[in-house]
């Protein structure tokens, strides 16, 4: 990737668009520390900073980069994108009609898009208004936002929900902006600037107590980037570990010419599925959170559910593992059809030596198909919990480094740093090629 890196500097047009992205990238952060106007700086700090630690709210925050946690403009980040994005693409197989946009070429993605886009609008003023809820239920919205001696708290709150709404629209603008420079898709680099900036947030609370005399601290430290590298590089190996099967086309001789008789192979990538299966599994699992936390924080059955079922039980981490096994296959079944390929195949003259075209060759794939789901929803089970389990003991009296990196997180920001340096490539080949032939 630093190879890359370095080719990619070299070529003007390139780094013109590398600096562009950092500028917007630098443009996205700062409105994740730029304070929602009307908010008094230090009563926020105060009284809502300190109180979201353990929460959803406080989950929330922390895949926006700290946003929601400084009540900034871009609080909410993503997020809302992300959700509406998921819930168009499962909708694309369950309604017709958006299958139909999706097989139309460019003119249906577009479509698609701006589906995605209202989509998101509205889910990201579903979630402003869940987000005040939680706050004005918790006495975190309260008439001194605007001054002693108002009593406007449904003013505020309505303020807070359309400039949080306002934020995502404004995300969402950034990340098609830095997606047309084509160096990368842009909210997959927002999100990972994201996950590294809370992370560095962390890994700076760590090095502040080295410098105030924790020596045990640095042992820590060293211990989290030993860990950190060794879950990088098993996340690499298999998100680039693929299955290739092999295809023969036979000859064919169409008026003069001869087609075909070359052998090719169709690659099926051992973690196709990315972290689709963990955030459906996250998303159901935290559910009852959200909902206890936004109208009954104070409940008995809240601190109930928290203490038998929450985050750091061992019934949470069992639920959330067999949810990402479930997930997995009906994730697998979507997005790769063995029918529709081994129809392709046939039609194209081609065949996998060995197996009968047609039916045969459709349960060979569907085999194949399914074993490899098998061994990348165990990695992503084991990825989803193990991690997490191990940071809690080792990290237990260091907390801050327990938050540095989910295991979302990780799987994140490995992807996307395999797909950004991927793009490069091509955008580095493609200037490669338009210099041999002139």
């Amino acid at each position: 990737m630093f190879e890359t890196l370095k080719n990619a500097f070299k070529v003007k047009e390139i780094r013109r668009k590398i600096f562009i992205t950092l500028f917007l990238l630098l443009v996205y952060r700062f409105g994740c520390w730029l304070p929602i106007p009307g908010i008094s700086g230090d009563y926020y700090n105060s009284n809502i900073d300190n109180g979201m630690s353990d929460s959803i709210v406080g989950l929330m925050s922390a895949l926006s980069g700290g946003a929601l946690a400084n009540g900034a403009f871009l609080a909410l980040g993503v997020v809302p994108y992300i959700n509406a994005s998921i819930i168009v693409q499962l909708l694309g197989v369950a309604i017709p009609a958006l299958e139909r946009l999706s097989k139309q070429g460019e003119e249906g993605r577009r479509k698609l898009n701006q589906y995605t886009r209202y989509l998101t609008l509205i889910l990201a003023l579903a979630q402003s208004i869940g987000v005040v809820v939680g706050m004005v239920n918790s006495g975190h919205i309260s008439e001194q936002l605007f001054g002693a001696g108002t009593s406007l708290e449904w003013l505020i709150a309505t303020f807070v929900v359309i400039i949080m709404t306002a934020g995502v629209s404004f995300t969402m603008w950034l990340g098609e902006k830095i997606t047309e420079l084509n160096i990368g898709n842009g909210i997959s680099l927002l999100i990972f600037v994201g996950i590294l900036s809370t992370a560095a947030q962390s890994i700076q609370a760590t090095v502040v107590q080295i410098f105030e005399g924790n020596n045990s601290a640095i042992w820590y430290l060293v211990a989290f980037f030993a860990l950190i590298l060794v879950i990088f590089l098993f996340i690499v190996f298999i998100d680039s570990s693929e299955r290739r099967i092999a295809i023969q086309y036979a000859k064919q001789i169409k008026g003069r010419k001869m087609y075909g008789g070359q052998a090719t192979h169709i690659p099926i990538k051992v973690n196709a599925l990315g972290v689709m299966p963990i955030i459906f599994a996250m998303a159901i699992v935290t559910f009852p959170q959200i909902i206890f936390q936004l109208f009954a924080p104070n409940s008995g059955a809240y601190r109930w559910y928290m203490e038998n079922l929450g985050a750091g039980t061992w019934p949470y981490a069992l639920i959330t593992g067999i949810l990402v096994l479930l997930f997995s296959f009906f994730y697998a079944k979507i997005q790769f059809n063995p029918e529709d390929v081994s129809r392709n195949i046939q039609q194209y003259g081609g065949f996998i030596p060995g197996i009968r075209p047609g039916k045969p060759t459709t349960e060979y794939l569907a085999k194949i198909n399914n074993r490899l789901t098998l061994v990348g929803a165990i990695f992503l089970a084991f990825i989803a919990i193990v991690p997490s389990v191990i940071f809690a003991v080792v990290f237990g009296p260091q907390a801050q480094l327990i938050n540095a990196f989910s295991a979302t997180g990780m799987l994140i920001v490995v992807s996307i740093a395999l797909e950004f340096d991927k793009q490069l490539q091509g955008q580095l080949m493609m200037k490669h090629y338009k210099g041999f032939l002139k």
